[in-house]
């Protein structure tokens, strides 16, 4: 089934839980550098780390019969990085091939996504490009993952309307179907103070081929809820295009939670019990984890959110 097929027919979709912090805490791989997470494809025990972790996660979607979202681990790689790092663009290649050879033998309804970031810092937006310069600045590492054969293209902690609408645009001129995921905050808005129903008006209204649907990520349910209760954003426009989160399971702000030395964690149950307020208030469809997840979190979400 091809993934826009998938989404428009499926009620509730499972996306990864935690990668980044399982594997510093859990494995002690070390991920800290320019491209973070990227070029842990060419060791070893990167590869293996990272397929013992999808491989649990793609266990939870088995259980509860549900199709499952994964990403490579490529937000911060992109061409000014990637050069930097001493390393080249089959980073994205051998991202892809990895995830692709683990969603062949799953046996399971799993679609492997190439995932980019924004040029800036994705929790404060310093740094970050205007719209047609961040257009021409991703249309690379997204046509390298057009080559590499990702079956979608996975925007995630976008903090900005200029980014968003430039990842849009390289987006789809590839013609993948795609997902933008924004950093936001209790108030609503972007980083950068952007509403999201203006976020999303403003990016559909600047390609011709959208991006299937948006949501966020590395934040709490708690703190998603505030944010979509905001006058503003009641809107049919929202609740239409705006569903899925990757949940952190701290309700910390982000500024307290980035670079932080302690895994700021909250039992699965609590994270599954604020999911499924986002499923029945909101109508989101994906549902994922972020900082401080793992298998545990994401049973406890799969079997709330499946049940009828």
């Amino acid at each position: 089934m091809s993934f826009s097929s998938m989404f428009e027919q499926s009620p509730c979709i499972l996306m990864e839980g935690a990668l980044g912090e399982r594997l510093k805490r859990e494995y002690g791989l070390q991920t800290k550098g320019i491209v973070d997470m990227a070029g842990l494809v060419f060791q070893k025990a990167g590869r293996e780390a990272l397929s013992h972790i999808w491989c649990e996660y793609i266990e939870v979607a088995r259980n509860y019969g549900l199709p499952f979202l994964a990403t490579t681990p490529t937000r911060r790689a992109n061409r000014q990085r990637v050069s930097a790092a001493g390393l080249d663009d089959s980073v994205f290649a051998e991202n892809i091939s990895h995830l692709a050879s683990i969603k062949d033998s799953s046996g399971i309804e799993m679609y492997a996504g190439g995932m980019v970031g924004s040029t800036g810092n994705a929790y404060t937006a310093e740094g970050c490009l205007p719209f047609e310069a961040a257009a021409e600045f991703h249309r690379w590492e997204t046509a390298k993952f057009l080559d590499a054969g990702a079956d979608f293209l996975f925007a995630g902690l976008i903090p900005t309307l200029g980014e968003a609408m430039g990842l849009a645009t390289a987006m789809a001129e590839t013609r993948l179907p795609s997902i933008i995921s924004f950093t936001i905050q209790g108030d609503g808005c972007l980083i950068d103070g952007t509403p999201i129903v203006d976020a999303i008006r403003l990016v559909d209204e600047c390609v011709d081929l959208p991006p299937i649907c948006y949501m966020t990520n590395c934040v709490h349910p708690a703190i998603v809820t505030q944010a979509l209760a905001q006058s503003f954003n009641q809107s049919p426009l929202v609740r239409k295009r705006f569903l899925g989160l990757q949940a952190n399971t701290s309700a910390l702000p982000y500024t307290a939670l980035d670079n932080s030395l302690d895994l700021h964690t909250s039992p699965p149950d609590d994270l599954a019990q604020g999911m499924l307020r986002l499923k029945k208030e909101n109508g989101f469809k994906i549902f994922g984890g972020c900082c401080g997840t793992d298998a545990r979190h994401m049973e406890s979400i799969a079997q709330i959110i499946t049940q009828p």
